[in-house]
């Protein structure tokens, strides 16, 4: 293939040497970079040189943790983000049943609200669905994705009991809500995940094209690798679809579930020593607790007051037994390890896990695996030297900080509050660290994650923990080369370095220049993966 000669802008390669005036790529990977004349010298006389215009290049970024699938799956479903009432919610799905219309008996998926923004400050129940929807089995999921509403309807077709008189399923982890014995359609954790895996999926066609328009949406924020971050069996196919499609243009890395992943190894053999066809399994995944706003996250200290009751800590998973099994099988498979712990309880059970795994075979330890902590939005400081220790990588939902800062402070408390997301202090203890959005939890901006990491600004303009906030350098770190570490890809992506791929996006403005509180309004010009440009903000556009 030809060559590239990028030149004219500001390179920014997040080496030690920062800057650098040009890059050359050759066969989609980086032969040079440096000074002009010195790349110059090895690009050949047809290269095709391609100004700049004074922008900035830089590494692409890396997407530590999302759920592509629930994105895709977010193009075919009733949006209700940023609803602010029962009524807008009930207003939405029927405006989305009318607009489109939708046929009776077809099942329905709505996304995106928040009881902490709704005027009745409460979950909805099945009433409202059923009302909104009479003729369509219809669920909702809370923007954390960790609970959520089903209609009447929706219950009765997953086999739940609504007289009375059956025997509500006990599932660990999880909790489904009665009023007079009787189903009120909200489910949390283990219930609401167990039910709603068993809801319809999409037709292959319709499928095909949401996968498109989300890897379309990642590319728009300059991301170029993606992760799966809970795979269960009944996906399976729907990979096999998309990847013999060969619609991929955006590498994905899947983590499986690690108590049910059969199928998806026996299946998907070529996919487990690297890339193939853009797909890798990266490792397992296991959840240990909830979510912080949504309070339903493991503490050790408990929530302010509430509904719950005195003392209420939200409450764990797995038992202490079933976590070091996990965690046993990972090591022991060498299979990386990815866990969903948000409050200090559920980071201490997972760290209390690995300690206990070494003492009893130290020949894989941590480190070799990487495990990641995955949100870890609590994690004590006091947790830092053991996280640490055992060679784990924190991957921080830093953007947190603005979206729900506000919400954690009435849950917390200032000063637990004021800790969460501690980057700062895992950069002091020499930790390696990341950020991710957890999308489609939020948009998959990593701008304005890096804005959030530095600033550490709640909605209503609080700062939430000055001493957490770092550079815009160690923030820029986080979304690439620490992010490649993270994957064990620190040898072909997260930088602009000879060898590595030629991942790379350009911004309107250098982040690392720009006003800290104006950082988010850098705009992705374009974002190439493989020495190819996959996404343009518009036709002129580099």
């Amino acid at each position: 293939m030809g060559q590239k000669l990028y030149e004219n802008g500001t390179i920014l390669t997040m080496e030690k040497q920062m800057y650098a005036e040009a890059v050359l790529v050759r066969d989609n990977k980086i032969a040079a970079v440096g000074k002009k004349e010195a790349v110059e010298a090895f690009a050949s006389p047809d290269a095709e040189r391609i100004n700049l215009e004074g922008r900035t290049m830089m590494p692409a970024f890396l997407d530590a943790h999302s759920h592509f699938m629930a994105c895709a799956n977010g193009e075919l479903q009733i949006s209700l983000d940023g609803a602010g009432s029962f009524k807008e919610i009930a207003e939405r799905i029927k405006n989305y049943i009318s607009s489109r219309h939708i046929e009776k008996g077809t099942w329905l998926v709505g996304k995106g609200y928040d009881h902490n923004f709704l005027e009745e400050r409460s979950h909805p129940d099945r009433r409202l669905l059923d009302e909104a929807a009479p003729d369509n089995p219809l669920v909702i999921q809370h923007q954390s994705g960790h609970m959520g509403v089903f209609s009447t309807e929706a219950l009765r077709q997953l086999g739940i009991p609504m007289d009375g008189t059956g025997d509500l399923l006990e599932i660990p982890g999880g909790k489904i809500a009665v009023q007079s014995q009787i189903p009120t359609g909200y489910m949390e954790e283990n219930a609401f995940l167990t039910f709603q895996k068993k809801i319809p999926l999409p037709s292959p066609k319709e499928f095909m094209e949401a996968v498109k328009k989300a890897q379309e949406r990642y590319a728009s924020h300059g991301i170029t690798l993606v992760q799966e971050g809970f795979m269960v069996e009944e996906m399976l196919p729907l990979y096999q679809g998309i990847i013999s499609a060969g619609i991929l243009k955006l590498d994905i890395v899947g983590y499986l579930d690690i108590k049910g992943t059969g199928k998806f190894l026996d299946a998907m053999k070529q996919h487990r020593e690297g890339f193939f066809r853009h797909f890798k399994i990266g490792g397992y995944k296991i959840f240990l607790d909830g979510s912080p706003q949504g309070r339903t996250a493991w503490m050790r200290t408990p929530y302010t007051p509430g509904e719950e009751g005195a003392g209420y800590r939200g409450y764990p998973v797995h038992t202490e037994e079933e976590v070091l099994t996990f965690v046993r099988r990972a090591m022991e498979e060498h299979m990386q390890l990815l866990a969903h712990c948000n409050g200090d309880a559920a980071c201490e059970q997972y760290i209390r896990a690995f300690e206990k795994a070494v003492s009893m075979d130290s020949s894989v330890l941590p480190a070799d695996i990487r495990p990641v902590m995955i949100h870890a939005q609590l994690l004590g400081i006091d947790q830092i030297p053991s996280v640490k220790a055992m060679g784990m990588i924190p991957s921080f939902f830093a953007a947190h900080v603005y979206h729900w800062g506000d919400i954690h402070t009435a849950n917390f408390g200032m000063e637990r509050a004021s800790h969460i997301s501690p980057a700062a202090s895992a950069q002091k203890e020499g930790v390696v660290y990341t950020f991710h959005q957890d999308s489609p939890v939020i948009e998959p901006d990593m701008l304005e994650t890096v804005w959030c990491a530095v600033n550490r600004c709640t909605k209503d303009g609080k700062v939430l923990g000055s001493k957490e906030r770092i550079s815009v350098e160690e923030a820029l770190k986080a979304v690439t080369l620490h992010t490649a570490y993270q994957y064990f890809e620190e040898r072909e992506r997260g930088s602009i370095a000879p060898g590595k791929r030629a991942d790379f996006v350009i911004l309107s403005e250098n982040p690392l220049e720009k006003e800290k509180m104006q950082i988010r309004e850098i705009r992705v010009l374009s974002t190439i993966k493989d020495g190819e440009v996959i996404y343009r903000r518009d036709p002129d556009c580099f």
